[in-house]
Formats: C-alpha cells, structure tokens, sequence
C-alpha cells in the first residue's frame, strides 16, 4: 500500500532509488560480515579455516563470527527500536535510551544478577529486562499523555527523570551487593559483546525476530502514526491496539539486547536518521534501510573494540557513547 499524499516531504540526500540504495546498503552489510570475524588479536583468513581442529579454524566459527552475528542482529534491533520509537512519538531524538526504556530493561537485568542466588531459574534475566522495559515504556507514554493531551516536551522530560530513577535505583542496589556482585553489575552496564557464543546468539535471535517481523508488517501503521494521530485514526488505524503491539515488541527486543549484551546506546539513534537521510521516510524502506546500518555500525564498533588494544578491549558501549553523542548534539541543534 503506498503511503498518504501528505506524508513528510523531506527528501533523501541520495539520489538513488530507495530500492537501490537497500541494494548498496546490503552489499556493504555483507562486506561488513565477511571482514570483520577476520579482525583480532590476530588476523585470520576465512580462506585458511577449512582445516578441521585447526586454532585458527576453531577461534573463527566457534568465537569470531557468533560474536559477529550477534553484533549485527543487536544493532539491527536497536535501530529498529529507535525508529519506531520516532515514529511513535514523532521525535527524531526518541530511542530507546532518551526514553529510559534501556534504563529499565538494565535495572530488571541488574535485579535480576542480585536476585539469581535466590531465585536461579533460567531466563531470569531476560524476563525482569523485558518487564522492565516494558513497564517504562507504558509510564512514560502515560505521562506524556497525562490530561488527554500528548506532549513531546513532557516525553523527554519524563524520560529523562525515568533515566535518573532507574540509575539511582541501580546505584542503590550497587551499594548493598557483595564485591562479585557488583563487579557483574558493573561489567553489565558497560555493555558489551564478549559474552556473545552461539547460545547467547540464539536466545538474541528469539528476543528479536518477532519484533522485526511486527515492525516488518506494519509499515503502512508507522507511516501513519508518524503524522499524528488524527490523521492515523481518520485512515482507519486501531490506535491502541496498533501502539500495544509496537510497545510489546519493542520492549521484547530492548529486554532481551539489555539481558545479553548490557545496555549499548546511541545505535538506536544514529541508525534510524542516517537511514532517513539515504532513503527517505517511507517506513515501507526504512525499516530495512535502519536495520542494515544499525547491524553494520555495531558490528563495526565492535570489531574496533575487540581489535584497537588487543588482547584486551574496549566495551562496544564506550565507543558508541563516543561517536553518538556528537552526533546526538548536532540533531539536538538541526532541531532548533
């Protein structure tokens, strides 16, 4: 179906057909799969692995390219997060991060490290993330729309509040946990990829593909809400159904990146506005377009991470800290 007439007018920069740029960005997303598990403290070529019970063979599919994959499916759900995230609230700056959604899924995570001697039963964490990040979701819609009026100064507002609550209670359960407790909250929070194997691969890919296939099936919805919501109402959208479905699916990827991979930010920023700006906002295309940058900019943050002082690394989160709050400033000043 193709998208109302009074859709925003902002133009790509590409001049490229939004199908052939999701052509290119998927060329360079392969590009990106195929070299990074090459990178390390060594480089290994994916030529030189067929030998069987070789090291390098064993460190490359065993530990390089399950930590790549993940990489690229945790930045791919991030961005899809953070665009319908902008979508909903009809703010560029919406992420999971400005709205503490990720501050709530880091808190369940964190409860759930301090609660795991008492209650050790699997899937602990993943569970307390997502009704963590569930929960701030729905308080931070509520407030926004506290006397029937919807507010997007109140919404980052009340997530910024959210975003110190959730870090004050962190902060408090810090205090009271024992040294190896708060060693393994600390190393949770810095968010990373190290921790990534095949098991943790496939519990990432159940937590993300039922969000990617909802957010895939309601593209036209997106466009929709993205123009407020009396229009989206007039074209026949079920507001709180369709917004009920978008939460849930949001904060089960959000809850699940957060309970594997620690709280990463920014990623649901930068990759949802680069993607607009190559191939428009049509969310028929920019939903594809956010998650092949967010998977390739995450990959490639993380094998900088892995590689620029190895043996030792970098938490992913520190170096996508570092290029998105540059970039977050000049969106904040693009706005003015």
């Amino acid at each position: 179906m193709n998208p109302p007439q009074n859709q925003p007018q902002n133009q790509p920069l590409s001049r490229r057909t939004p199908e052939s740029t999701l052509i290119a960005l998927a060329l360079t997303a392969c590009l990106v799969l195929l070299l990074a598990p090459c990178f390390g403290m060594q480089w290994i070529s994916p030529w030189h692995t067929s030998a069987a019970h070789s090291l390098d063979a064993d460190i490359f599919w065993q530990v390089r390219l399950p930590r790549v994959l993940g990489a690229f499916i945790t930045g791919a759900g991030l961005a899809l997060c953070g665009m319908v995230f902008q979508a909903l609230f009809r703010s560029p700056l919406a992420s999971p991060f400005t709205f503490g959604v990720a501050s709530g899924a880091s808190f369940g995570s964190v409860l759930a490290i301090v609660l795991a001697g008492l209650f050790p039963f699997y899937g602990a964490p993943g569970l307390l993330a997502l009704l963590g990040a569930a929960l701030t979701t729905l308080l931070v819609y509520q407030l926004a729309s506290l006397g029937g009026r919807f507010s997007i100064s109140t919404l980052l507002l009340a997530g910024v509040a959210i975003n110190y609550f959730f870090g004050g209670a962190v902060t408090f359960i810090q205090y009271l946990s024992d040294f190896t407790n708060v060693f393994r909250i600390l190393h949770s929070l810095m968010g990373g990829l190290e921790g990534v194997d095949l098991n943790a691969l496939t519990q990432l890919a159940l937590f993300i593909t039922p969000g990617l296939i909802l957010i895939a099936c309601l593209p036209y919805e997106l466009n929709l809400l993205a123009m407020g919501d009396d229009i989206a109402a007039s074209r026949g959208v079920d507001l709180n159904q369709t917004r009920k479905l978008l939460f849930w699916g949001t904060s089960l990827t959000v809850g699940g990146i957060v309970s594997i991979c620690g709280p990463i930010g920014f990623v649901g920023l930068m990759a949802p506005h680069t993607g607009r700006l190559l191939v428009g906002h049509d969310h028929r295309y920019l939903w594809l377009g956010s998650a092949l940058l967010g998977g390739s900019l995450l990959t490639i943050c993380d094998t900088v991470a892995r590689s620029i002082i190895a043996p030792a690394e970098i938490p992913v989160g520190v170096i996508t800290a570092m290029l998105g709050c540059p970039f977050f400033l000049w969106l904040l000043l693009q706005k003015r």
